[in-house]
């Protein structure tokens, strides 16, 4: 089951490895919310998908590298919300869809991940066709309103799919993004290439 993060104050976790020292040495002292992580088990039991709660794990690198960079000084509290084990697209839709709620009460839900994340792909020589090929596809889809749900489902049949995910882990935060906006527009915020791979980021309502 998902597992809410209830801690006040959560530490940082370095969850990488073979980075230079200074990734180690990061500081980003975002509080959490124990009362608004309350309400986010609310609504997925409401929704019929019981949660675990822990008040140990700190903030991971989805965390606090990204939000670090929009939020410089830590002035927003935090919940994070693990994955469900299983990996299932349509699970973390229905999670997404139980929290929809959150957005009319002001809260940011977003989904860490990356559109492609094969750690033995980035930095090849030439153009990567599958991975070129993957991305476009997922823009495509979360951007068609009323088949994304079912795309997003059907992912794995994409091509390029397994070429840009390996590990389905960067992917299904994005699905709990999308869920969370169901029957919403959405944008392509960003797209761009790192390490020689395609890049894209895409924003809600």
């Amino acid at each position: 089951m998902p597992t809410v993060n209830i801690s006040a104050a959560p530490p940082l976790l370095f969850d990488y490895h073979g980075f230079p020292y200074y990734t180690y040495e990061i500081t980003w002292p975002a509080s959490g919310s124990p009362e608004l992580a309350a309400h986010v088990r609310t609504l997925l039991n409401d929704a019929g998908l019981p949660s675990a709660a822990n008040d140990r794990r700190g903030y991971d690198h989805g965390v606090f590298v990204p939000l670090k960079v929009v939020f410089p000084d830590a002035e927003i509290p935090v919940v994070q919300l693990s994955l469900q084990r299983g990996l299932d697209p349509a699970t973390h839709l229905e999670i997404g869809r139980a929290l929809k709620p959150l957005r009319k009460q002001g809260v940011l839900i977003i989904g860490s991940g990356q559109t492609y994340h094969n750690m033995r792909g980035f930095g090849g020589a030439g153009p990567d066709l599958k991975a070129e090929a993957f991305d476009a596809w997922l823009r495509q889809a979360i951007t068609e309103t009323d088949t994304r749900d079912q795309s997003l489902i059907d992912w794995e049949r994409a091509p390029g799919a397994r070429d840009a995910q390996p590990h389905e882990d960067h992917l299904l935060p994005l699905m709990v993004a999308a869920g969370a906006a169901s029957g919403e527009k959405a944008i392509v915020d960003f797209h761009g290439h790192a390490l020689g791979k395609p890049i894209s980021g895409f924003r809600f309502g």
